[in-house]
């Protein structure tokens, strides 16, 4: 397994990273896995204001912050798909959250209700009991995974990435 990516989508608070935690937790003892997460309000930070990279980063420059155990990468620019990947370098498995537009295999979550729009972009869906299947019209190529079930989700994973490189 090389260069494959999945991604997953729903609503806020609907689990995703919980579990995106879960089965990259799991599939790390086996595989190399890269992860992207989409911040459609801009509001992700990822230093401590006032420190050096901080403050790198203020200037509007490309900046990577190199240490013993890893490399951080600040960039002040959008990248696409392909761009991303590169950056990545080696991987088996990228799995994205959010970024409803890229065309990849798609895992849609949600808990209590159904956002029926997101049924264009999903090849499955995940819920839990607090959601009632039989108050949907769930098209018929739209699998339906049990949100708890870890193991199922995993395996749709590995079945249905797609090679991205």
């Amino acid at each position: 397994m090389k260069n494959l990516a999945v991604a997953f989508s729903g609503p806020s608070n609907s689990g995703k990273t919980s579990l995106i935690v879960k089965i990259s937790e799991f599939l790390k003892e086996s595989y190399q896995i890269a992860i992207v997460k989409h911040d459609p309000s801009d509001k992700a930070t990822f230093d401590q204001n006032g420190k050096d990279s901080w403050k790198f980063a203020q200037t509007g420059a490309e900046v990577i912050v190199a240490s013993p155990t890893r490399t951080t990468f600040f960039s002040q620019k959008r990248k696409d798909l392909d761009e991303i990947i590169r950056v990545f370098g080696e991987f088996d498995l990228m799995i994205v959250e959010g970024l409803k537009t890229l065309p990849l295999p798609r895992i849609s979550i949600f808990r209590n209700k159904i956002d029926e729009s997101y049924f264009a972009c999903s090849n499955a869906i995940a819920i839990d009991d607090s959601v009632n299947l039989e108050d949907y019209d769930i098209p018929k190529e739209i699998e339906v995974l049990d949100l708890n079930d870890t193991d199922s989700i995993i395996e749709w994973v590995l079945k249905n990435a797609k090679k991205v490189r």
